[in-house]
């Protein structure tokens, strides 16, 4: 949370494009300005003399205004952020809300929309839909695991949680707690020790997942999330987890797809769940397993490669990459 902090902390308001523009225009059009309305004043007091003997002091005086008024570089300087104000409002009418004008302007270019999954493209409120324990009990796995996510804020966590409490296990908060973002935690209950995560976190740390991973093979074949638990050193059980698509993700999606956009799914869930959801939602590009850091590094390479992206995403974890 404190890396994150940082990254937005080190966000700073910054002028739209368009209106740096302005004043770099502003540098040459003001000097322009005054010296046509020079011009035009000694046309008609200088010139007049050499011509005709008489300066004309009045038809100088209006040149020289008529230059001044026309060519006063407020108008200029003004219109943009005006019109950057009124379209601000117009689109805050519509539920939409852009932390600077840079937005607008640069928006126009977007080539490449990337979406986060969990609460982005789905509801955002995963249930369980299972618990496989082979050889195990699964009402005691569900409650180890539960017990151990009592001090997380995850959605998954929150699933898992809610999923023991509505079949009347008793949960316990754990005696020791720690966190992995993107990864899993690590808790103490009964005096044992619980582990809740992917597959890659259990082998972090050195506990061999592979007598679960049929049943993993079996959760994600269905395009669920699996969360494993491992309880002293041994992978006991796989959590299925199912979260719905949002009504309106597809369409949203394909209307997308008519203004010329590329969307791509960018997720740290599985690449089976990903790649079901992706196909559900006819997205082609997918990058999944990917930590919150890795989010922010992935966007970068798409910039890399000359794309103008906008990143969709919610939860602290997108942070780094919505920056």
């Amino acid at each position: 949370l404190r890396t994150v902090a940082r990254h937005v902390a080190e966000a700073r308001a910054m002028k739209p494009g368009i209106l740096r523009l302005v004043d770099r225009v502003l540098l040459f059009y003001v000097p322009l300005v005054f010296a046509a309305a020079a011009a035009g004043f000694l046309l008609w007091t200088v010139g007049g003399w050499a011509l005709e003997g008489t300066p004309d002091w009045r038809r100088a005086s209006f040149a020289a205004l008529s230059v001044l008024i026309m060519g006063y570089p407020c108008a200029l300087g003004m219109s943009t952020p005006l019109a950057i104000i009124r379209a601000s409002g117009e689109a805050a009418e519509r539920g939409i809300l852009m932390r600077s004008g840079e937005a607008f302007h640069v928006f126009r270019s977007v080539q490449t929309i990337v979406f986060d999954k969990t609460g982005t493209l789905t509801a955002g409120k995963p249930e369980v839909v299972g618990v496989l324990a082979p050889g195990g009990d699964s009402g005691e796995l569900l409650r180890l695991a539960a017990s151990a996510e009592m001090l997380s804020e995850h959605p998954l966590a929150r699933a898992i949680v809610t999923a023991a409490r509505d079949r009347g296990l008793s949960l316990q908060n754990p005696a020791q707690f720690a966190g992995r973002a993107g990864r899993g935690i690590v808790a103490t209950i009964d005096g044992h020790q619980v582990i809740v995560g992917t597959q890659r976190f259990l082998r972090e740390e050195e506990i061999d997942p592979t007598p679960l991973d049929a049943d993993v093979e079996q959760v994600q074949a269905r395009g669920q999330t699996a969360v494993l638990v491992a309880v002293d050193g041994l992978a006991r059980g796989v959590l299925a987890l199912a979260d719905q698509l949002k009504p309106d993700a597809g369409s949203a999606l394909n209307q997308l797809r008519q203004l010329g956009l590329t969307p791509v799914l960018l997720t740290g869930d599985n690449w089976r769940t990903a790649r079901a959801v992706a196909a559900s939602l006819g997205i082609e590009q997918v990058k999944a397993e990917v930590l919150p850091g890795e989010k922010a590094d992935e966007v970068r390479r798409l910039q890399g490669e000359g794309a103008k992206v906008a990143m969709v995403g919610d939860g602290i974890n997108d942070a780094p990459a919505l920056m």
